[in-house]
């Protein structure tokens, strides 16, 4: 558990964590593999044990995509076709207050979402030109980079599935257990084996873990999601403490360079940041050890309620001593030697921007608008670079992209002609530190539109604020329910969107607003959550409003090195609203 700590000119701000509290004591077993056996405690439980995902691409290739929708096994439809990146997205003009009152049935439309997965963000042009066919061909031209550094498609029928597999498996790309209760996509670092500063290329870890674990049986029926985060860079860029294992470069005084282990961070309703084991895990230890944390989660997670089915509420119960004992003593059977904290990172993680790379060539970091592109931008993106000798990048954490391999008498004209397609390299305050989830566009939980809302806001906060100097970036995560898929516990100004009273008797999309959260960067030494002050609200049609008011307010009142967060916290709740 963080403690409040005092806040001053020049210390982060530290907010003390709601605790994920394990189940409470009660007579009824938890579904706990290695207590409670193995015997399924609820309705997905059971069709997992029956069927655990894995073997229903043999049912879309030979018999629903040849059938159709209709044919489709509910359970297979709701459940098992996560494992493969397909969840069924909302139907268009069903209004946010219906969210919570319709059946999930009810919501969806006959169209899916494909979630292709992208391990360590990395895609050579060949495959950025046919994730954009396949969007043109079968998405309506659809695609966004995500916060975990996939790229989701939309409007995808049933009937094209084997078709889109063979394009992007052609050129080495999946969907492989993108959803489910599986291991989810390897966050790794945008700039791994490139980046002049990296201390360790963590490329070989998880292409390893991803071809030993990805797809079998071992790892295909966990309790819920698994997430994981590894990076050699010492900007700290893969946001590990809000995964289940997060694993980050550190150079120990004896042993060399390795990896600092996290365990159990997650946001979403209740939020909880990972900590420390204190364990440094060699290079060559990587996989095993990723192994035994996750089948820790596989053993010993909870499995009766789903919404305490996180690794999070098993550390809450254990704590770090006996987390690391029991995956010393049980999994791997040796002891891990103790190691450092990584340094406060000294550089933003975003990597926006122009940089060199330790073979003298450049690296540019660039950003859409909230990761949302499309396939013809994807199609002239990997046109582009290879028109000017590259053909590698790399996707983010932040929906950023990060083009490869520039020669320096090309960094300008690329700059030039990446912006006209809607990519900039040198972008806004807002623009460059904006995330936004799905929405209600397209996903059945969410409550109000964020992708649209957000670009808006980004592009009029550019004329309002033009002329201001922040001394750096100010977050803004936007989300469209409570779920924080777009990290908003986690941003200087979090917004979690719900229905606000209109005054005329009914009500108006808006947010509840989150101030000061955020994760360990060159701004603040570590992870704190945003504070949220009673009664603080925004309509989305007054964001704009809202947020512009905020920033001068920061700007005229804080004192001289201070940051965002720190002046959200200490601020009189007056000038928050």
């Amino acid at each position: 558990m963080h403690s409040e700590t005092a806040v001053t000119a020049n210390a982060p701000v530290a907010t003390k964590l709601p605790a994920a509290r394990p189940p409470r004591p009660s007579t009824r077993p938890n579904g706990q593999w290695k207590i409670d056996g193995t015997e399924p405690l609820n309705g997905n439980e059971v069709w997992k044990q029956v069927d655990n995902g894995i073997a229903v691409r043999g049912r879309i290739e030979e018999i629903y995509s040849k059938q159709g929708f209709d044919s489709i096994d509910g359970t297979d439809l709701h459940g098992r076709f996560r494992w493969w990146g397909l969840y069924t997205q909302r139907k268009p003009g069903i209004d946010g207050g219906r969210t919570a009152t319709l059946e999930p049935e009810e919501l969806e439309d006959r169209y899916f979402m494909l979630r292709v997965r992208i391990d360590g963000g990395q895609l050579t042009t060949e495959q950025t030109r046919v994730i954009g066919e396949v969007s043109r061909d079968f998405g309506r031209d659809t695609a966004d980079i995500t916060d975990r550094q996939n790229v989701q498609l939309h409007w995808i029928q049933i009937e094209d599935m084997p078709e889109i597999w063979r394009r992007l498996e052609a050129v080495g790309l999946e969907t492989t257990q993108a959803c489910g209760d599986v291991p989810r996509v390897f966050l790794g670092s945008p700039v791994a084996g490139i980046a002049a500063d990296e201390l360790i290329d963590p490329t070989k870890v998880i292409q390893e873990i991803a071809r030993k674990y990805l797809g079998t049986d071992e790892f295909a029926n966990l309790p819920r999601k698994f997430k994981t985060a590894i990076t050699g860079h010492p900007s700290q860029d893969v946001v590990h403490e809000i995964n289940d294992i997060g694993l980050v470069a550190v150079d120990h005084p004896e042993l060399g360079i390795g990896y600092d282990l996290w365990v159990g961070g997650a946001l979403s309703t209740t939020p909880r940041f990972a900590e420390r084991l204190g364990a440094f895990v060699a290079e060559d230890r990587v996989s095993e050890v990723w192994r035994g944390v996750t089948s820790i989660f596989r053993d010993y997670g909870y499995r009766r309620l789903r919404g305490k089915a996180r690794l999070k509420f098993l550390l809450a119960e254990w704590g770090t001593e006996k987390f690391r004992r029991i995956l010393e003593d049980e999994y791997l059977g040796y002891p891990l030697p103790d190691g450092p904290a990584a340094p406060r990172p000294k550089t933003q993680g975003d990597h926006i921007g122009v940089h060199k790379q330790k073979d003298g060539r450049f690296y540019i970091g660039v950003a859409p608008f909230v990761g949302r592109v499309s396939g013809q931008t994807l199609i002239r993106l990997a046109d582009l670079l290879e028109a000017y000798g590259s053909r590698r990048l790399r996707t983010t954490p932040h929906q950023k992209i990060v083009v490869l391999d520039v020669a320096e008498e090309h960094v300008e004209p690329l700059i030039a002609a990446l912006d006209e397609i809607g990519l900039s390299a040198r972008p806004s305050l807002f623009r460059r530190s904006t995330v936004a989830c799905t929405g209600i566009e397209f996903c059945k939980l969410a409550i109000v539109e964020t992708k649209q809302t957000a670009t808006d806001a980004i592009l009029e906060l550019e004329k309002r604020l033009s002329t201001i100097d922040a001394p750096h970036p100010i977050t803004l995560h936007v989300n469209g329910c409570p779920n924080s898929c777009a990290r908003i516990q986690a941003a200087d100004i979090g917004l979690k969107g719900q229905l606000l009273p209109d005054g005329n008797g009914g009500s108006t999309p808006g947010f509840q607003v989150h101030l000061g959260g955020g994760l360990a960067s060159v701004d603040r030494e570590e992870a704190g959550l945003g504070r949220t002050v009673r009664g603080l609200k925004v309509t989305a049609e007054n964001l704009t409003d809202y947020v512009e008011r905020l920033v001068l307010r920061f700007l005229a009142a804080r004192s001289a090195d201070e940051t965002f967060a720190q002046w959200a916290h200490r601020a009189d709740e007056e000038d928050l609203k």
